[in-house]
């Protein structure tokens, strides 16, 4: 499904919870998708299982995942759109945030990441 970088300053946690969004949002995995396990997760990208767990747990809370007790892991039918404003603009200024420090982190401006963004956009990619 996606790799993990050992040379990235990023937590695992952080880069499975990354990599997981980007594919829900690129459409490679899509509302009602079911996930691979923890551990058949675990094994294919050689970390602790309890690393995917947490980030499981994480995406579930945030209302990405659902689980089904005894089924699975699934991409969420709820879409973010449906959250109330107040919690859509405090998951919005979080996700901000984020981006911005692991921008940072890499070098780049928060100029250069809007550029690239609204081109990125632009793209339709």
């Amino acid at each position: 499904m996606f790799e993990i970088d050992a040379r990235d300053s990023t937590p695992i946690y952080a880069q499975i919870e990354r990599a997981l969004r980007a594919a829900i949002a690129s459409g490679r995995l899509t509302v009602g998708d079911q996930l691979p396990t923890v551990r058949q997760l675990a094994v294919e990208l050689r970390v602790n299982a309890n690393t995917v767990a947490r980030v499981y747990a994480d995406l579930e809370r945030q209302g990405v995942l659902e689980t089904r007790r005894g089924v699975g892991s699934f991409v969420s039918a709820t879409p973010a759109k449906a959250r109330p404003p107040a919690e859509r603009a405090k998951r919005l200024k979080a996700f901000a945030t984020r981006v911005l420090a692991d921008a940072t982190a890499h070098g780049f401006t928060a100029e250069e990441v809007i550029a690239q963004l609204q081109s990125h956009r632009k793209e339709g990619t």
